[in-house]
Parts: structure tokens; sequence; C-alpha cells
């Protein structure tokens, strides 16, 4: 159930995919709160100015959330964000421990307001391959784990 204090800083991200787009880039904002609504840590989409495809504002968030807080205090965050998290941020806010997402635009209508942003192709993979040769580092790194 979404709050009038998530709505409050639903807009705040929204801002700041305002703010991405008066800098050049693609307009999406994410900020992280605590259980109190303390605005944490922010960012915006900064993908064309630092060239960097992974530089979306929630996978930025979730390893700032990593690497500051510990697990039971991130459990206990909320990451607001302008749009629904792609794949790539959704992984990274799973294994970020973020125990919360609010978010504007679902990627439903995203994608109806930008059809390009879900003309995405798939990536061809084969595998499994050499599973006695790969799991010896997997088994070597979880027994000293």
């Amino acid at each position: 159930m979404i709050t009038p204090a998530d709505e409050a800083l639903l807009r705040r991200a929204i801002r700041l995919a305002t703010a991405a787009v008066a800098d050049g880039d693609a307009p999406y904002g994410s900020l992280v709160a605590g259980p109190d609504g303390t605005v944490l840590a922010e960012a915006h989409n900064t993908v064309r100015r630092d060239r960097d495809i992974s530089a979306h504002p929630e996978l930025k968030l979730a390893r700032w959330a990593a690497r500051e807080l510990d697990p039971e205090a991130a459990a206990r965050t909320t990451l607001y964000t302008s749009c629904q998290p792609c794949g790539m941020c959704a992984g990274g806010l799973v294994r970020s421990g973020i125990g919360r997402v609010v978010f504007a635009l679902s990627t439903e209508q995203l994608v109806g307001l930008n059809p390009d942003s879900g003309a995405w192709p798939t990536v061809a993979q084969d595998g499994p391959a050499l599973f006695e040769e790969a799991r010896t580092p997997v088994e070597l790194y979880y027994r000293s784990n």
C-alpha cells in the first residue's frame, strides 16, 4: 500500500529524474529512505554522461546500500524510483538487501511513453558446459567461507 509519505518521496525521485534531463541524461531518479522517511542517499541516471551502461540510479543506490549499510539496516530501507527497475537493477536490489521498492511508472507505462525502451534484444546463450572444471573454484570458495 502506497501512503502519502511514499508519494512525497516518489515526487522527490521524479524531481531527480527531471534533474537528470536538465543534465543531458535519461529521465530516471531514485533515492533510498530509512524507516522514518529520512533520505539516506539519492542518484539520477548518468548513463550518457558517464558512458557507463550500468549507471542507472537504482543500481548505483543498490551498490551504495550493500557497501554502506549492514544487512539489518538495509532491510529496513525503501528505494523510491521514478520508473520500475529494469532487470539489471532488480538483480542488484535483491543482492543489496534493500527491503522495499516503490516506483512511479511501471515498465509497461514507460514503454507506452517511449516504445524504444522496450526494444532490447535478447543475448544468445549456450551452456551449461564444462561442469567438472567449473565446479572447482565454486566449491573452493564456498568451502572456505
